[in-house]
């Protein structure tokens, strides 16, 4: 039966989980399709640019792009003409393969990115509120339902701790051989810019 009919989804914890977790994914959609039409903008060309401002250029390529937001590599080289176009990045060819190009952003993608990296505040302000055992648990089951969902292959691209080569344990409990240092829970991270593949 459907989690999304309500005597089911009533009388079930799990469906109701999956309902909510289904209503707080409208409002990130929400709020980014906001930021996206005061730009004249699609929420993925808004997506784009804020990946690309906060990793490195390896990661700035329609092939990493279209893995890492699980779309075909049309869907990017569209969104990255349409914001070429509109001169929010350039495109950098590669010195070796020159039909290969990594992707920039100019001053005005940078200031798009700035004005819009912010959607998700709403959301912050209120998690700022809860206390540590709180988000302690709330990250511990985000990071797990994470990871699932990469096993399971519904993420495709994953650059967390458990994945990572620097990953190990020490005495029972994770441990990061690059930081050389105990894995808290809270250490634990779902997008690490020193993330090698094991």
């Amino acid at each position: 039966m459907s989690v999304f009919n309500l005597k089911e989804q009533n009388a079930n914890l799990d469906s109701k989980i999956v309902v909510g977790l289904e209503r707080l994914s409208q409002v990130f959609r929400i709020l980014l399709w906001e930021k996206a039409k005061q730009h004249r903008l699609s929420p993925i060309q808004i997506q784009l640019l804020i990946f690309i401002k906060h990793h490195s250029a390896d990661k700035s390529t329609i092939s990493y792009l279209a893995q890492e937001f699980n779309v075909t590599k049309p869907t990017i080289s569209d969104a990255i003409k349409v914001l070429e176009q509109k001169k929010m990045i350039k495109k950098l060819a590669d010195e070796v393969d020159t039909r290969s190009y990594t992707i920039q952003l100019t001053a005005a993608g940078k200031s798009i990115v700035s004005d819009t990296e912010h959607f998700v505040n709403p959301v912050t302000e209120i998690i700022v509120d809860f206390n540590l055992p709180e988000k302690l648990m709330l990250w511990q089951n985000i990071t797990k339902l994470i990871t699932q969902l990469h096993q399971s292959g519904a993420i495709s691209v994953q650059r967390t701790c458990h994945y990572c080569k620097h990953f190990s344990t020490k005495n029972e409990a994770p441990y990061c051989r690059l930081l050389e240092q105990k894995l808290l829970p809270q250490d634990v991270r779902i997008d690490c810019a020193e993330f090698e593949v094991v």
